[in-house]
């Protein structure tokens, strides 16, 4: 087509910063206005001379006359705003507002054509307005001039085009505003040569401007005043008709009868009738030919569009003057336009005109001219194109079936395979007016018979062999979906199809090809399913939608009627088709070795195999002999693949395994115990083993079948009275595999040993103890219980083939899309693999300390593995709380250990190994609850195993060197929230137990585990404290007593005072173990802030303690050492008291700190629990931790204890004020 030239758009427009309107203009004073009376002459297209605007009118035009809207006078143009604003506002009284226009228009027409004329201008979008003056002295160019002057250049909005609720029904109003105008208009206004004219000249000069707002407005103006024209002239064309009989019929009356005043009568209306068609035909060629012709070729495709929508509503409505080629060649041309949605404006018009059969005589031409092109649309790529060019082919497939050759009804055919749903149905109803609508008459007598000779059995038919023509057999869902909505009945006969199925033709019919039945049978199951799941096939629509109560209603009865059917018609169905069947699956297995396919037919036969159906015994015969060729098979290939002294080659190991999987494939649905062949298969691996060169496809497969072999036995003896023989037999099975799978876990083959090992888990959870569960105590021999060997051996594959990185296993070398899978299926695998291993844990198959390997792994793995072992560790604490924490303190001693072995004991605390220890150990704590009475033993058994191993390996250095494994107690001291008060203190004395005297006294960073974990078990109340001084003071009183040898520093703990606490039953050991006898700590004075140099820890205590060498200093008896003890203890009691509490909120600070760290970036926030503490601290602790958080090299800071609470107030700093930190105003420290 011929596009408009491309609209400039660097014309000047005038911006106004003050009001739309201007103030020099009055409405009172003007003119010769309102002069003209009556008809006058003019021009038919619109154009007025430059006097005639002002020019004519009713009246003077007084200012508070009726004719004023609102009853109010017109200023700057306010009221031009008013028309625009009521239609803008969408007013349902639409005539209402026209009425009072057209009161306006009797009483001063020119003021009335102004308001109308600032409508359409406002309606553009301009902030312009048109003035009386210029309405008088300018002409339609000069005004749009103006107008175009007035634009908004910032913006290329206007209100056709601008979105939001306000604007969204303002097109609908604006065309109902035209339409209703001229209908109260069209029995006298339209024709006083005034008000049309003036309107007509302004937008067709509108339409041709520059100005896309303009343009777009006015051509939408101009078509739907157009199109009400064309419903004044349908009107006067009806009219004159009538008058026109009325007139024959007066006439043709006798003379005597005949009225010549209403023949006079009916002959001027007649010619009133023809002036005013006349005037009105002139009206709508000056649209058409101003506005229509110019703009259907217009450059916006939305203007094109509104050319041809209205043309197509003047065809069907006024057909005798519009429907004829002179206006159809229009559209036929616009179907070439770039832009669907101009072609489908086209395409809807036209299915307007088709549908009307009284047209199709007129439409014969353009239907042969333009018949390719509609369909060639069919291909559009625009599927709504598309959609209504099947339709507008349907319609005129109804009005003319001589119109469409064979040729253009395949081209649609092919559609009903369309991926995209509205295609494939307006296709498909294409296809059954077609094929499927038309009835013969004889087929009238056949409307009530059913089945095979009911009227739908050759529709079947029809049905199949265009499915077969079409060569696309795979789509069958397609087809029935496509032709769903139109053809329901058709489809849904399922009794006609089970008959043509299962009836004898009738004479004289042809029966149908195997291919056709089984054409048949593709649809029909088809048919079935889209009625049973209401849902278009895979790849036509988005997803399940929901469905209607009628649609569901609907689905309940074919679902019904479907089981009513097929209950009786599968049986016989199948049973004629049977040994096509199993001939068929024979087949399948014969020629295919892929495990999917095998499986498919092995569960065939299982389905068909069923003692109730009457075809048992003829399909168990054919799988009995089946069967019987692949075992023969099976034992004839492995004698000569198995023959000592010649090496396989390729063919005989393809042979050997493709019949081990299908025999494999069918023994995991069948039970094949009566062919043996667990013989063959031991013999097979056993030399795998021997020989170490067998295929790994082979051990695979060999493996899996001797596990089912297995496994079918046990099932047999469970259902069944079986005899010692049997059970021995299995047994004695069941353990030669479990050995043959654990030396298969040491194969060089990773998938080998994969299987071996999975097997292996699946056999040792089913000849657990719980097989003898529900009663079946019978099965007692044959419980298996692994040895530590193979024990250790499925844990070390579980650490050599589960832990490890992803960047370990084998990328795929396709592309990142492959690798992202190939990685998410052996993450998949491997998570398989520990699941298994983690079930014998948790049904205590292997021993739960075997569980430490894995829980230790918790936080490393946590993305991959983490549920899996946070649910196994939940399982063992429920089966054994005791024995669980037991493995969880020895897989943190495992990982103790193991840094140990890489960094040596002189590693540093706050490495990321040790801390990772220490963040896996408070996840442990986390997960013990917060039920602190039921974890009570397993917290304290762990206490205990835990300072055990750290004083475990004494330091060869001596006693005043700590034990290699004291840094285990920070570890440890991560536990210590959640123990009881009275269990801290139990703790607390049986950690004295490994103290010496010198321990106690140790201050260098060494030590500080010790005295961190010492302050965690004191962390408890004051009353722990005392009962541990009077604990020391009673053991004084009693050595004094007794006047025993002097003391050497230790001595023995008594028995009674071991026994004293009935929570401390547990810490009797076999070995005597010695307390120390515990002194004062001494308050120590740092000046480390102040010198970054780091003291020497015997530095440090020659300021406290000026110790001499042993050797100079005389001995002390025991008593004088208890009594000088127990006066210092009375004298620093108070100040013990308060130092004991500052310790123990160093660790609470600590640990909310580390918490509050932790929790920021931490992947497992689900293992916590809320942990309610104190927070209220005394200033020691704070200073102490806040020394620790800061990584000074410093020692412990001892503050004198704050008085009461008030004091610590004012000592409390803020812990992220660096400067509070080193502020001694606040710290309240004398530094030096």
């Amino acid at each position: 087509m011929i596009a408009a030239p491309e609209i400039p758009t660097d014309f000047t427009l005038l911006q106004e910063s003050e009001t739309h309107f201007s103030s020099d203009t009055d409405f009172e004073d003007i003119e010769g206005k309102n002069q003209k009376q009556g008809k006058g002459k003019t021009c038919k297209k619109g154009k007025k001379g430059p006097g005639e605007k002002g020019k004519g009118g009713n009246g003077g035009g007084k200012p508070g006359g009726p004719n004023r809207m609102n009853g109010h006078h017109q200023q700057n143009g306010v009221e031009n705003m008013m028309l625009f604003e009521v239609v803008k506002m969408g007013k349902s009284a639409m005539q209402s507002v026209v009425d009072d226009w057209i009161e306006s228009y009797k009483h001063d027409r020119d003021i009335a054509l102004l308001d109308l004329i600032n409508f359409f201008i406002q309606c553009s979008g301009c902030k312009g307005v048109v003035t009386a003056e210029m309405f008088r002295h300018m002409q339609n160019s000069e005004i749009i001039r103006k107008m175009t002057e007035e634009f908004d250049e910032d913006s290329g909005d206007y209100p056709l085009t601008m979105a939001g609720p306000q604007w969204k029904k303002f097109k609908s109003s604006f065309c109902e505003f035209i339409g209703v105008l001229v209908r109260q208009c069209q029995y006298s206004i339209i024709y006083d040569e005034y008000m049309m004219d003036t309107v007509i000249s302004l937008l067709t000069g509108l339409s041709d401007s520059q100005v896309r707002a303009f343009r777009h407005t006015s051509t939408l103006a101009a078509m739907k005043l157009m199109t009400a024209l064309v419903n004044v002239a349908l009107n006067l064309s009806i009219n004159m008709d009538n008058t026109q009989r009325q007139y024959e019929a007066e006439r043709n009356k006798i003379i005597g009868k005949r009225a010549n005043d209403r023949l006079e009568l009916l002959l001027q209306k007649r010619k009133e009738l023809q002036e005013n068609q006349d005037e009105i035909e002139n009206m709508m060629n000056a649209i058409f030919k101003g506005v229509f012709v110019h703009r259907y070729r217009d450059a916006i495709a939305e203007i094109r569009a509104i050319c041809i929508e209205e043309i197509g509503i003047w065809m069907k409505m006024y057909s005798d003057a519009f429907l004829n080629d002179s206006y159809l060649k229009y559209v036929g041309w616009t179907m070439h336009d770039k832009q669907g949605e101009v072609r489908l404006k086209c395409l809807t018009a036209l299915q307007g005109l088709y549908y009307n059969k009284e047209l199709n005589s007129k439409l014969e031409l353009f239907t042969s001219r333009f018949k390719d092109r509609i369909v060639s649309m069919t291909l559009d790529k625009e599927y709504d194109v598309a959609v209504q060019a099947i339709k507008l082919l349907t319609l005129v497939l109804q009005s003319s079936e001589e119109v469409l050759t064979a040729e253009d009804c395949e081209n649609v055919y092919h559609l009903v395979y369309s991926a995209h749903r509205p295609v494939a149905v307006a296709a498909g109803e294409f296809l059954y007016k077609k094929l499927f609508s038309r009835r013969d008459p004889e087929d009238d007598g056949m409307l009530k018979r059913r089945g095979r000779q009911g009227p739908n059995a050759n529709l079947v038919k029809t049905l199949v062999f265009f499915f077969l023509e079409s060569e696309l057999h795979e789509h069958a869902a397609y087809l029935v979906d496509s032709m769903w909505d139109c053809a329901t009945d058709l489809l849904k006969d399922w009794e006609c199809m089970n008959s043509l199925l299962l009836e004898e033709p009738l004479n004289g019919e042809e029966p149908l090809t195997d291919r056709q039945e089984s054409a048949l049978i593709e649809i029909m199951l088809c048919t079935i399913r889209q009625a049973a799941e209401c849902h278009p096939p895979v790849g036509r629509g988005t997803g399940k939608r929901v469905l209607t109560a009628k649609e569901k209603k609907t689905q309940l009865d074919d679902r019904t009627r479907i089981t009513e059917l097929f209950a009786v018609a599968l049986p016989q169905l199948l049973a004629k088709h049977l040994d096509a069947l199993l001939r068929q699956i024979r087949d399948i297995v014969e020629k295919h070795t892929d495990t999917d396919v095998l499986e498919a037919c092995s569960k065939t036969y299982h389905a068909l195999c069923n003692e109730e159906f009457t075809i048992f015994n003829r399909v168990d015969i054919a799988r009995s002999q089946l069967i019987d060729e692949l075992a023969d098979k099976f034992n004839r290939l492995l004698e000569d693949f198995l023959q000592e002294g010649e090496e396989p080659d390729e063919d005989d190991a393809y042979q050997v395994l493709s019949t081990l999987k299908r025999i494999t494939a069918f023994h995991n649905a069948h039970d094949l115990s009566r062919w043996d062949l667990f013989g063959c298969n031991y013999k097979l691996l056993k030399t795998g083993i021997e020989n170490g060169d067998m295929p790994e496809q082979i051990v695979i497969h060999a493996l899996q079948c001797t596990h089912y072999v297995i496994l079918w036995q046990l099932a047999k003896i469970s259902e069944s009275s079986s005899t010692k023989e049997d059970l021995l037999r299995l047994k004695k099975q069941m353990r030669v595999f479990c050995q043959i799978c654990q030396h298969y876990l040491t194969n060089v083959n990773s998938a080998v040993k994969e299987q071996a090992f999975t097997i292996l888990c699946d056999v040792l959870m089913i000849f657990s103890h719980q097989i003898m569960t529900g009663g079946r105590d019978m099965l007692e021999p044959l419980v298996y219980t692994p040895d530590s060997s193979l024990q250790s051996e499925l844990l070390s594959f579980i650490l050599d083939h589960v832990f490890i990185d992803q960047d370990d296993d084998n990328n795929s070398a396709d592309g990142q899309q492959d690798d992202e899978a190939s990685k998410i299926e052996a993450l998949h695998k491997r998570r398989n693999l520990l699941a298994a291993f983690c079930k014998l844990i948790v049904y205590t198959v292997v021993e739960m300390n075997t569980a430490a390997d894995i829980f230790k792994q918790y936080m490393k793995y946590y993305n991959d593995y983490g549920d899996i072992i946070k649910e196994t560790m939940s399982k063992t604490r429920q089966i054994d709380k005791i024995q669980c924490a037991k493995t969880l303190i020895l897989s943190l001693q495992q990982l103790f250990n193991e840094m140990i072995q890489e960094n040596g004991y002189n590693f540093d605390r706050s490495s990321p190994t040790f801390s990772g220890i220490k963040e896996l150990a408070r996840r442990f704590a986390l997960t013990f609850g917060l039920d602190q009475l039921k974890t009570r033993e397993a917290i304290a058994m762990l206490h205990k195993d835990g300072i055990e191993f750290a004083f475990k390996e004494p330091n060869p250095q001596g006693e005043s060197h700590p034990p290699l494994n004291l840094a285990f107690l920070d570890i440890l001291s991560e536990f210590s929230s959640k123990l009881l008060r009275q269990d801290k203190r139990t703790v607390y004395v049986y950690l004295e137990k490994f103290m010496t005297f010198q321990m106690s006294l140790r201050r260098e960073d060494v030590w500080l585990p010790l005295m961190s974990y010492r302050n965690s078990l004191l962390a408890g109340g004051d009353d722990d404290t005392m009962s541990v001084i009077s604990g020391i003071s009673s053991r004084g009183s009693t050595v004094r007593n007794k006047k025993t040898k002097p003391a050497t520093g230790k001595r023995k703990v008594p028995e009674a005072e071991e026994s004293s606490s009935s929570d401390s039953m547990w810490l009797n050991r076999e070995q005597t173990m010695h307390t120390p006898v515990m002194m004062q700590t001494p308050q120590l004075t740092s000046t480390i802030m102040r010198e970054p140099k780091r003291l020497r820890p015997e530095e440090n205590y020659m300021g406290v303690y000026p110790m001499q060498p042993e050797h100079h200093q005389a001995p002390l008896d025991y008593n004088t050492q208890v009594t000088w003890m127990l006066a210092q203890r009375q004298q620093e009691e108070a100040a013990r008291q308060q130092q004991e509490r500052a310790a123990m909120n160093y660790v609470k600070l600590r640990t909310n700190l580390q918490h509050a760290i932790r929790r920021g970036t931490s992947l497992m926030e689900d293992d916590e629990e809320p942990i309610v503490e104190d927070v209220m601290m005394s200033s020691e602790g704070r200073i102490e931790d806040l020394n620790e958080g800061m990584d000074f090299d410093t020692m412990d800071i001892d503050l004198p204890p704050s008085k009461n609470r008030r004091e610590r107030t004012e000592l409390k700093p803020d812990f992220f004020d660096p400067a509070s930190i080193m502020d001694e105003s606040v710290l309240g420290v004398s530094m030096f």
